[in-house]
């Protein structure tokens, strides 16, 4: 196994993570929702995380896969957010970076052997 592969598998465990957490801290303790109850928003934000944490918590490679197709919904959640409201821009924009971090990480290696030169040719 590559260093590379570790660090980009690590990279993604981290994203994963960090934007479960933060959809928990903007809904229940930073940005507390006046319409619906806070647990219902928080519940919702973070359900884009949640296979790929439990996928990550049972150790299973398709994790990132997973993160990555949930950092989609965050990346629209993020942007939307910073768009609409300047209160909540930077938690926003913190939200499109670990997405953005989390797609990249996650397809990285198929991107690199995609674009490959390949050998004797």
């Amino acid at each position: 196994m590559q260093a590379g592969a570790v660090s980009r598998r690590a990279l993604a465990a981290a994203c994963i993570v960090a934007l479960f957490a933060l959809a928990l801290f903007w809904q229940l303790w930073w940005f507390v929702p006046a319409r619906v109850p806070a647990w219902l928003a928080a519940a919702i934000h973070a359900a884009p995380m949640l296979p790929a944490l439990v996928l990550l918590l049972l150790r299973r490679r398709s994790a990132a896969f997973w993160g990555g197709l949930g950092a989609l919904f965050t990346f629209s959640h993020g942007v939307s957010e910073a768009w609409a409201d300047a209160e909540v821009r930077a938690a926003a924009l913190t939200e499109v970076a670990l997405s953005v971090a989390l797609v990249v990480a996650a397809s990285w290696g198929g991107l690199r052997q995609r674009f490959a030169r390949r050998r004797g040719v």
